[in-house]
């Protein structure tokens, strides 16, 4: 019986986690087609740009999946591909000097993007008018609002589906917290507090390259604010089913001004709802590295732990309790078998943590946050009026 349950919450929240936004905007994403790539054969997918350092952890994601063939790598610094190629025992073949001419050689079924944050919208363009069927980005989607809403029309028009990665959104921990908040285990959500972050991009050992643009405003958009704030304001987003928020307010710090000189290592942002309140505290000064939420609702509370774990106490009982969550189901443990599996027509990506919807409203609530940050006042929201 316990085993029945398990397997029942994992595909409820799995269900949760795919099918379970309706937003307030007008439906934008476009639909992936049934097929784009018949089932069983395998997703052809490409990169653009190797100077993000989670790029190391997509190549041993891709050696570990059956689901995907890499075609083809567009990175113009020679430095990177020499050290990618010796690393993997990558092809030179597989190698091109920019995405047009990877893209004209290989003809992929999706992108991969790990360029700057800022270098998202113009990967996002050219795989578009070029019919690449999907194009996946590091999170969060741009540094910029008028950057997200020209992807939105791009999109839009080419029919490309856009997909954002987060980590956070292949942890278990947090499909269950989604289920409870939305299965209405919790009652009505009232506060969300979420912790990210790590001791900093230096600290922890990125690459130079890395570094480079990651603490550039222009190129990440932020500091931690961005780098950070974005797990918080897209699990909310996906717990308030897509409500745009009515107000957000932020402080930003830089701690260690002689590591971060040009932008926030620490802040705080408030996202007000009509009924309810997120605290979202991203840092590039925590004692270790951390992902982790507090989900408290009228008839209870839940607290993710890790990636796997998750506390819970519900009105009336006296103590909490710890479980483990349930697994993931297999076309959802990462982001490569959620990519295939729905290019291969088994799931609706129109909405959901990764969505084109879910993070236009993600990139709403970090323009707001560092706008406050910089004036100091509240900045107030409206549902995106998109065409």
């Amino acid at each position: 019986m316990k085993n029945q349950r398990m397997v029942a919450l994992s595909l409820l929240a799995v269900l949760f986690c795919t099918v379970g936004m309706t937003a307030q905007t007008s439906d934008t994403s476009p639909k992936a087609p049934a097929a784009a790539v018949p089932a069983g054969q395998s997703v052809r997918v490409a990169i653009v740009g190797l100077v993000h350092d989670h790029a190391l952890g997509l190549m041993d994601a891709l050696a570990r999946n059956h689901q995907v063939t890499l075609v083809g790598i567009a990175e113009p610094d020679k430095n990177l591909v020499a050290l990618y190629a010796q690393r993997f025992s990558l092809a030179s073949t597989l190698f091109f000097a920019n995405e047009q001419k990877m893209i004209e050689a290989t003809h992929p079924d999706a992108v991969l993007v790990y360029t700057s944050i800022h270098g998202h919208r113009k990967a996002i363009e050219i795989a578009a008018q070029a019919h690449v069927p999907a194009v996946m980005v590091e999170k969060p989607l741009s540094t910029t609002m008028e950057d997200a809403l020209a992807i939105e029309r791009v999109s839009r028009a080419t029919h490309t589906l856009v997909l954002v990665n987060y980590e956070t959104t292949w942890y278990a921990s947090n499909a269950e917290a989604l289920r409870e908040a939305g299965d209405g285990s919790l009652g009505t959500i009232r506060r969300v507090v979420v912790h990210d972050g790590h001791e900093g991009p230096k600290e922890i050992g990125v690459s130079r390259t890395f570094f480079s643009w990651l603490t550039n405003p222009t190129e990440a958009g932020a500091g931690a604010l961005f780098d950070f704030g974005c797990y918080g304001a897209d699990l909310m987003t996906m717990i308030m089913h897509g409500e745009t928020p009515v107000s957000v307010t932020a402080v930003a710090m830089t701690d260690k001004p002689e590591t971060y000189p040009a932008v926030d290592d620490d802040a705080t942002i408030i996202v007000r709802y009509k009924t309810a309140q997120a605290v979202l505290q991203p840092s590039w000064t925590w004692s270790f590295a951390r992902k982790d939420m507090e989900v408290y609702g009228t008839n209870g509370y839940l607290i993710t732990e890790a990636s796997d774990r998750v506390r819970t106490r519900y009105k009336g009982q006296m103590v909490e309790e710890e479980h483990e969550a349930p697994r993931l189901v297999a076309n959802q443990l990462d982001s490569l078998d959620y990519l295939a599996a729905v290019l291969h027509g088994e799931l609706n990506a129109e909405d959901g943590l990764s969505s084109l919807k879910t993070n236009l409203i993600v990139m709403q609530i970090l323009t707001a946050a560092r706008e406050s940050a910089r004036s100091g006042r509240t900045i107030a929201l409206t549902p995106l009026q998109l065409q």
